[in-house]
């Protein structure tokens, strides 16, 4: 078997000494090749090389980011029979998409797991979500666990703009990033319309949030349930509010860390559909998998069955 370890060195937990263990774990049992991102976008260049050249497993060694980015670049040219399989080993802060798979969020562990599936020859299909807009550079886009627009978006975009001023990622940061884009949406609200297969549109919604598979994401070590019936073995999960004013966001964020099953009249949650189109009159910001992509004014979100073999 040939594989390829596409390393993001800058990830939250990737160090050199836990990449060499994982690169010479790897080396017993495959014909490995390794390269180390330098540039956004290089692990999907990688990736999209490694259908080229016929590599049987391409493995991500990163955060959540570095996975979008190896799984856009598998499929940069579409589902395929020559797409080899993805194995995930985690290195961000989140890892939400390891952790939906039930692989363990620690490297090691990870590893561990990820040779045994290399020697039985065990993987699942799964299913993923994809974009299309109106911005040509991202339509197509894939994510993994979850997209949105608007607040999520919103706080999406705060965080890099953080990062990129040196602050690291962690629970802190973005819960201070959270509660001043809600207090700005308070002053400013969204108007969203959403649209999924066989109803009437929902019209004037404050915030939206699509899953592809649960949880949503990870609070430090508290998974985020905002769909839990969705899975990567059906469709799409939607979780939508018509009003962000505080009783209903604080009856919401309640249900959410209690018990991950949210429920009330204001909240519009569907866990498998074929897709969700949104839109709304001024640009709101629109992400995917944790990755700031821009604004927008309208988006699709579609379910794409099986459409990647996870080593697992």
């Amino acid at each position: 078997m040939r594989a390829l370890l596409v390393v993001n060195p800058q990830a939250t937990t990737t160090t050199p000494a836990g990449r060499d263990v994982l690169a010479h774990a790897l080396a017993s049992d495959v014909k490995l090749e390794i390269v180390e991102t330098c540039y956004r976008g290089h692990a999907a260049d990688a990736a999209a090389q490694a259908v080229e050249d016929g590599f049987d497993l391409v493995v991500a060694h990163g955060g959540d980011g570095t996975v979008n980015e190896v799984v856009n670049g598998l499929l940069r040219e579409g589902i395929s029979p020559r797409v080899p399989m993805i194995g995930v080993v985690p290195g961000g802060s989140a890892n939400v998409f390891a952790g939906a798979l039930g692989l363990p969020r620690d490297p090691v562990e990870a590893t561990h797991r990820l040779l045994q599936a290399i020697e039985h020859g065990t993987s699942r299909r799964i299913s993923l979500g994809q974009i299309a807009t109106d911005q040509e550079q991202v339509s197509g886009r894939w994510f993994t666990f979850n997209a949105g627009i608007g607040l999520d978006a919103d706080v999406v975009a705060g965080v890099e703009h953080k990062r990129a001023k040196g602050r690291e990622a962690s629970p802190a940061l973005y819960l201070r990033t959270a509660l001043k884009s809600y207090a700005k949406l308070l002053r400013t609200p969204a108007h969203f319309t959403v649209e999924i297969p066989g109803e009437e549109p929902f019209t004037d919604l404050g915030m939206v949030f699509v899953s592809n598979t649960d949880p949503w994401t990870y609070f430090g070590d508290k998974a985020i349930q905002l769909n839990p019936s969705t899975g990567f073995d059906g469709g799409l999960g939607l979780s939508a509010l018509r009003t962000l004013r505080v009783p209903t966001v604080a009856r919401y964020i309640t249900q959410v860390l209690a018990h991950g099953n949210p429920k009330g009249g204001n909240l519009v949650r569907r866990d498998d559909v074929s897709y969700v189109r949104v839109t709304c009159e001024e640009p709101a910001n629109l992400q995917v998998d944790g990755d700031f992509l821009g604004t927008t004014t309208a988006v699709e979100f579609r379910a794409v069955p099986e459409a990647l073999t996870v080593c697992v």
